[in-house]
């Protein structure tokens, strides 16, 4: 299988969008219930499907950890469920390198289920390592319910018509906060159009935005890198990409092409090696990590931050204020030039083809994250008096009375309270009527969010094929090589595509681009 030619290829850094043990024995199925007194799946096939007594999952840092009292968590999931469930969980940083190495060890050693990013989803897909759930998904009791809001979501994971993973929660993506102090101490109006937002940033560095009577010991804008290393991409400096794109995209004549070789991506790089040079981007940018900056937004060092929408705008502003700071934030709409923001291509859980009992797995685990009661709780808040609680007590500064629903002190990061587990509750896919939490989301985060759906579109997925298995690897290093020349040394667009010539980088995006549209014809 090509699967381990994909782990050589160095998946960890393809920019295509995209992207142990099984034991599925099985008994007469049960529909799993919720306190709500919901089901799972309650049709005459459903009823059919075999309940599993054991399912092993593969998963990343994003569902309740070891040290938030994962065994809690695994506790009461088989409570609700009636089957034992066998987590893996690598280290957050390291689960990419342990899922491509568990693939590439065989079959023998897949999990039943997996959760896989963008980047990793439709190479396994089509490599045959997942399972097709498009005949599941479509007769499910979770469609037919009429509960589901985000089928658009769903829709966009499909690959030439299949559905291999089902996203339970939107993508989300960022949006670009300012300080509205900052705005305020420069006389500043907020930004709707580039010039307007370079304007801003000239202000920000070279005037004193966070008065404290000292001029130019500030800058405009930093970023966790300056291309990103999963689809978007562009998502923490859109306003300088507006509508370049560094990866391939099929345009609106269903004809593939790399962003990369185009004009308006060139033009891009200009801006970002403007900015750049005339101090308004972080000169640390291209070397920080998403906790760098934060640390630095913190600090007042600068004053504009593309993050993510939702729930971070509630963190930022009282991360600021906890040191000091001002934390009024605006959230602003796209520039005239970006046009919308572009919402990231979610996870999903996918299922492996070594599983025994493929439709039990999605039904009694996937399916059901999204009941509506019990176990959508369970996913989104975690375990009760543990991850929350409706009991009268004080957590942190915050009292609560009897009855009251509220997240409590987080296990990994004493003295902030926990907002989620796995699923964000902003992000919702379905209806949830009885949603225990919904009025603990902040008014700062709502407004974030809202402002980020009403003004964005969907990512697009990309089909793997082999020779993008085989190139796109080498060929994401040489453009990032080339974007950090462009941006960070000032060499000039003429000699970075030179370079992407001499290196091989055109041969490859081109030979990448007719397979994919020799894949497209083909269908």
């Amino acid at each position: 299988m090509r699967i381990k030619n994909m782990l050589a290829a160095g998946m960890a850094v393809t920019m295509a969008a995209s992207v142990i043990l099984s034991g599925c024995s099985a008994k007469t199925a049960e529909a799993p219930t919720t306190g709500s007194g919901s089901a799972i799946g309650e049709t005459t096939a459903e009823n059919e499907i075999k309940k599993p007594e054991k399912i092993t999952v593969l998963v990343d840092g994003t569902v309740t950890t070891k040290i938030n009292n994962r065994d809690a968590f695994e506790k009461r999931w088989e409570e609700l469920t009636g089957i034992d469930l066998e987590f893996i969980q690598p280290d957050h940083d390291a689960y990419y390198d342990v899922v491509g190495q568990t693939f590439a060890s065989g079959p023998d050693n897949w999990p039943d289920a997996i959760i896989l990013s963008s980047s990793y989803y439709t190479g396994y897909a089509q490599e045959g390592a997942l399972w097709d759930m498009t005949d599941t998904w479509d007769n499910s009791g979770l469609k037919a319910s009429g509960r589901v809001t985000g089928e658009d979501v769903i829709d966009n994971m499909k690959i030439d018509g299949h559905l291999y993973g089902l996203p339970v929660t939107r993508g989300n993506g960022c949006i670009t906060y300012v300080k509205k102090a900052w705005l305020d101490n420069c006389g500043l109006e907020v930004p709707e159009t580039y010039d307007e937002y370079w304007n801003m940033l000239k202000e920000f560095t070279e005037g004193d935005p966070d008065g404290n009577g000292v001029n130019g010991d500030t800058y405009g804008v930093s970023a966790p890198g300056i291309v990103g290393t999963e689809a978007p991409f562009i998502n923490y400096l859109p306003e300088f990409y507006q509508d370049a794109y560094p990866a391939f995209i099929k345009g609106e004549d269903g004809v593939w092409y790399d962003g990369f070789t185009k004009d308006n991506f060139k033009e891009a790089l200009t801006r970002l090696r403007e900015g750049y040079a005339a101090g308004y981007i972080d000169k640390e940018t291209l070397t920080n990590g998403s906790k760098d900056c934060r640390n630095k937004f913190y600090e007042d060092k600068f004053g504009v931050f593309t993050y993510w929408a939702g729930t971070w705008a509630t963190n930022l502003k009282s991360n600021l204020e906890k040191n000091g700071k001002d934390g009024e934030l605006v959230a602003l709409k796209p520039l005239k030039e970006t046009g919308t923001y572009i919402e990231r291509i979610p996870p999903v859980w996918a299922i492996t083809t070594a599983c025994e009992n493929p439709e039990g797995v999605y039904k009694y685990l996937i399916e059901s994250m999204l009941d509506g009661g019990d176990m959508q709780t369970l996913w989104t808040y975690g375990v009760e008096d543990i991850q929350w609680s409706t009991k009268a007590e004080t957590v942190l500064d915050n009292t609560y009375g009897e009855g009251v629903f509220h997240l409590k002190e987080s296990l990994e990061f004493p003295g902030t309270q926990y907002t989620k587990q796995h699923m964000d509750p902003m992000l919702s896919i379905t209806k949830w009527e009885n949603n225990p939490g919904k009025d603990t989301v902040e008014e700062s985060a709502k407004e974030s969010q809202s402002m980020f759906n009403e003004n964005c579109r969907q990512a697009q997925i990309v089909p793997s094929t082999d020779v993008m298995a085989t190139y796109n690897g080498d060929l994401t290093t040489l453009k990032n090589s080339i974007i950090a020349d462009v941006v960070v040394q000032g060499i000039s667009i003429e000699d970075g595509y030179k370079r992407f010539e001499a290196e091989n980088g055109a041969k490859w995006s081109q030979m990448i681009v007719d397979s994919l549209n020799e894949q497209t014809s083909a269908k």
